[in-house]
């Protein structure tokens, strides 16, 4: 008895461990997912576009050191004499400090460029993670689908396959005529057809997930299906405003309207003067001359200003507003975009949830009408075969139509979340 508990608990135990829930594949899809871990690396390389913008603002520092070593031989005079042989060592350490003054408020405007496309990459990633999110969403609920589909098909055939042995033996007690038989063996070849078909969805459902996830389907057993408390807001008109503040691909263009702007501010900031100081110090030592050391100590101010440089420094200018042109342009486009994407998402929503509502109603009276109608055709009354048919078709549609229902309307729920940029992992949380 102690064992058997044992191997009891064991069971349990090793079934919780299996088993996973939607949290455990959008985790790994996080892991995984190539393209996510390329976008996360991508912003880790755009940061450092900062640190090298503010690297303009502080000064720059060499440090040189040389040391010659040379030697003349064979050397003669005018007059044909040989000279003695000169030898020539010259050592010399010098330090340059370079500090730029100004530059016509280029530097800066370089540094905010960084820091604006540094923020656009943050909400690249938040794109990404959120279609890796809704992907894995839409893979878990659609393989469940899948499955219950397969089960409903399996069980529609096991009902035929009966229904046929029965209407045999009926045909020769005289109570249906072949017809009757000939209805239940079509209605059962295209039982058998059907559940082809949920199968094959099925295996194609089990790869799209494991394509999206990295990690083989589960069998069905091992689906945990947890309630998500997904927070939508009360209106339409509240989702529009959040869309219009957090929708990533919105936000995005309009940093593009803002990087394309400081780029002008840094076309047009190279036409302006530059100052630079520059201190240097040398020490020299050349042990073959009459002065075997020098020290030298140079400040040296520079200022410029470019005048023409055969018309690039215009053309710069002009390609620079057409580019700030062009982003404002797509940004009008972009917030129509997102308008429309927000009002369909929304549209879908509410209608996923009058469709599940519709489709409990039509099973419920799908599965009274077939209880009624089976148990009048096995008592002999007067319901026909093609009733019964009928009646069972009705059903199998009823419930595949409500799983269905089910899944597109959270589905719908995290297509939404999408659209107003509130899709994350704390979103997904039971």
């Amino acid at each position: 008895m102690k064992i058997s508990s044992l191997f009891l608990i064991i069971f349990f135990i090793c079934s919780e461990l299996v088993a996973k829930d939607l949290s455990y594949y959008i985790g790994q899809a996080f892991e995984n997912n190539p393209k996510l871990n390329a976008e996360r690396e991508n912003l880790k390389l755009i940061k450092q576009n900062i640190d090298i913008s503010k690297s303009e603002f502080f000064p720059s520092l060499t440090l040189t050191g040389t040391q010659e070593s040379s030697t003349s031989s064979n050397r003669t005079n005018q007059s044909g004499n040989v000279v003695a042989d000169v030898s020539s060592d010259k050592e010399t350490k010098s330090l340059s400090i370079d500090q730029k003054i100004f530059q016509g408020f280029q530097g800066l405007n370089l540094l905010k460029k960084s820091q604006l496309e540094y923020d656009k990459a943050k909400y690249q990633l938040k794109k990404i993670e959120q279609e890796t999110i809704l992907n894995s969403i839409v893979v878990f609920y659609d393989l469940i689908f899948k499955f219950k589909n397969k089960n409903f098909n399996s069980s529609n055939l096991d009902l035929f396959e009966r229904q046929v042995e029965s209407d045999k033996a009926r045909l020769q007690k005289g109570e249906i005529n072949l017809t009757d038989l000939a209805q239940s063996e079509s209605s059962l070849a295209g039982a058998k057809a059907n559940l082809i078909n949920a199968e094959t969805a099925l295996v194609t459902s089990q790869a799209e997930f494991q394509r999206v996830t990295r990690i083989g389907p589960p069998e069905e057993k091992n689906i945990i299906v947890k309630s998500l408390n997904v927070s939508i807001p009360n209106s339409f008109k509240t989702a529009l405003e959040i869309s219009k503040k957090n929708n990533p691909k919105l936000v995005m263009a309009k940093l593009d309207a803002l990087i394309a702007e400081k780029e002008l501010a840094i076309e047009k900031s190279k036409l302006s003067p530059t100052a630079s100081l520059n201190y240097s110090r040398s020490d020299s030592k050349d042990f073959s001359s009459a002065i075997d050391e020098n020290n030298e100590e140079t400040v040296k101010a520079t200022l410029s200003w470019p005048i023409i440089k055969g018309g690039k420094n215009f053309s710069s200018i002009k390609r620079a507003k057409h580019k700030k042109l062009k982003t404002e342009l797509l940004l009008k486009d972009i917030e129509n975009e997102v308008n429309t994407k927000t009002a369909n998402a929304w549209s879908v929503f509410q209608s996923s949830e009058s469709v599940l509502e519709s489709t409990k109603s039509q099973l419920e009276a799908a599965e009274i009408a077939n209880e009624g109608i089976t148990l009048e055709y096995d008592s002999g009354d007067t319901r026909t075969t093609l009733e019964v048919i009928q009646s069972r078709a009705l059903l199998l549609n009823a419930r595949i139509e409500n799983a269905k229902a089910e899944r597109d309307l959270v589905i719908s729920k995290f297509k939404l979340l999408v659209q107003l940029g509130n899709l994350s992992i704390n979103s997904i949380r039971p």
